[in-house]
């Protein structure tokens, strides 16, 4: 797939359709900077967002994953790149969500092995404490880039209605959460709830 051209294609229709990148990510509950990036053909559209552009600029799945409209009445090349894009999809997302639990994984150990060496080698003080609190700030680095990660994959299922969306960061990094299962505001039913997360 063109990722160059996919962006080129959403760009033109949402220009045809008199739409600012704002007013568009709000039809489809995202950011503003996540349109510029398909735009610009630094990444695809999730799978929830993929119906909802369809919708809005009145065309088919396969017309805006070839990046074109056109009159495509073969099956077979249809689900061809259909699957190319679930493929595709399924294993970026298994790659960035192991990477997640990979850092964390390494940083909690890091962190505890950190601590315990400072606990046990140097003398109790005022220097022990701040060497403590350094380790602490220094974990809490890949912690903030492994929520991206988190939230770059797949959406969030709300437990009231159903409905999956995609948080902003700032949204996730403030909500309480439970492992990757987070208390946050559905932009369907305005509610807030436990949003599991849900890999596609």
């Amino acid at each position: 797939m063109n990722y160059n051209k996919i962006g080129e294609f959403i760009a033109a229709e949402r220009k045809a359709k008199n739409l600012t990148q704002s007013k568009l990510a709000e039809k489809i509950f995202v950011s503003e900077k996540t349109i510029s990036k398909w735009e610009n053909g630094k990444s695809l559209p999730d799978t929830a967002s993929l119906p909802k552009l369809c919708e809005i600029f009145g065309v088919s799945l396969n017309e805006l994953l070839s990046g074109e409209r056109t009159n495509f009445n073969n099956n077979q090349q249809h689900d061809h790149l259909l699957l190319d894009i679930a493929k595709e999809i399924e294993f970026k997302n298994k790659t960035i969500w192991h990477s997640m639990w990979v850092i964390m994984a390494v940083s909690i150990v890091a962190m505890i092995s950190g601590i315990f060496v400072v606990a046990f080698a140097m003398p109790k003080g005022i220097w022990q404490l701040v060497a403590i609190l350094g380790l602490c700030v220094v974990f809490l680095i890949p912690c903030f880039y492994a929520l991206k990660l988190e939230v770059s994959v797949g959406s969030y299922k709300c437990k009231n209605c159903g409905h999956e969306f995609v948080p902003t960061y700032s949204q996730a990094l403030w909500a309480m959460h439970m492992g990757t299962t987070r208390h946050l505001k559905c932009p369907n039913c305005k509610k807030h709830t436990w949003c599991k997360k849900v890999i596609k």
